[in-house]
């Protein structure tokens, strides 16, 4: 493509285009639907400029008058309650069970890993004794010891909040870092699997297996579910690189980016209803099977809401990403 004739043919057109977004006054209905025009028809001459002959300074006013179009011709908007219902009612839930066959295997295979380093620790006492020394190990296992109080070592809303933000940033660094082609992510899993797994081994070789799964699985199975699904939309974001499909690179790494910020903050309420049950209901003085049903119905509760509401929105076309008017948006490009 010859760039200076080019230029020549559609200047005006730009021009005219910059002219009617300095407008002060109110465009006409026609002026309104000549910006329009003007703003589709800019934006492909900025796709066809970036993909045959990019021109730093051209690509970077052109850039700048399709932002400029683009905000004009859609407006602001705020953010409104009915926002936040549309993203918990569809968005959130349509994300995760996009995402399902990502997190479920991502579950899956990070249960059995703790299971077997738990099964590893107990039946090896040189393994245990690589961990800590024997009085150390039995503070830590006997009735009443290390972890035990830990659930109740600091006043339950103070606990809460600090159990809340950790596992919240944990969720989070599984979702950015997945653009780090996954290892990170698979790291953080591997982590936060070996502390459990410790935990299930030195608990199962004192015989108290029971009291550590009694002290576990109220706040953990939702907590342990969130960080599955955080670390398997990591991982397909990771993934998203390496094969885009039938998307650019760029369109994919966008829309697959803007859905998992959206599963952030879902997974931040969730984890929030984990950190209140391991705040108050975990050290509670409730019945073993009274914690341990409260959390199977939290977690019930939530894989209904990712598989029956998820799963319906997703029927019903959503994907999970902003609404397409929120998007950037999408030029042809040409072959």
């Amino acid at each position: 493509m010859d760039l200076d004739v080019f230029v020549t043919a559609h200047r005006a057109e730009w021009d005219r285009l910059d002219a009617l977004l300095r407008r002060r006054r109110r465009l006409t209905g026609a002026e309104a639907d000549e910006l329009v025009v003007l703003y589709q028809r800019t934006a492909t001459h900025l796709s066809l400029i970036q993909s045959s002959a990019p021109d730093p300074q051209l690509t970077g006013r052109l850039s700048q008058l399709v932002a400029r179009a683009r905000s004009a011709v859609t407006g602001t908007r705020r953010a409104s309650w009915r926002d936040v219902t549309h993203f918990l009612g569809t968005g959130f839930p349509a994300a995760m069970y996009r995402t399902r066959h990502w997190w479920v295997p991502v579950a899956l295979l990070s249960t059995l890993l703790a299971a077997v380093i738990g099964w590893w620790i107990g039946t090896h006492p040189e393994v245990q004794s690589a961990i800590a020394a024997p009085e150390e190990l039995r503070e830590l296992t006997r009735p009443g010891g290390d972890y035990e109080t830990y659930y109740s070592s600091h006043p339950a809303a103070s606990f809460a909040a600090q159990v809340w933000t950790n596992n919240a940033q944990a969720a989070a660094m599984c979702l950015v870092l997945g653009a780090f082609l996954c290892f990170p992510v698979i790291w953080i899993l591997f982590l936060n699997m070996l502390n459990l797994g410790v935990g299930i081994g030195l608990m199962s070789s004192a015989g108290r297996l029971d009291t550590f799964l009694g002290l576990v699985l109220p706040h953990g199975l939702l907590e342990l579910t969130a960080v599955f699904v955080a670390a398997g939309t990591g991982l397909r974001l990771g993934w998203t690189l390496i094969d885009p499909g039938p998307r650019t690179r760029r369109t994919a790494l966008a829309e697959e980016g803007r859905a998992a910020v959206g599963m952030a903050i879902g997974l931040a309420l969730v984890l929030f209803i984990s950190g209140i049950i391991e705040g108050f209901v975990t050290p509670s003085g409730l019945p073993t099977w009274a914690r341990i049903t409260i959390g199977v119905v939290a977690e019930l509760a939530f894989l209904l809401y990712a598989y029956v509401v998820g799963g319906r929105a997703v029927r019903a076309g959503e994907h999970g990403d902003v609404a397409e008017a929120e998007r950037s948006a999408s030029v042809p490009i040409a072959a």
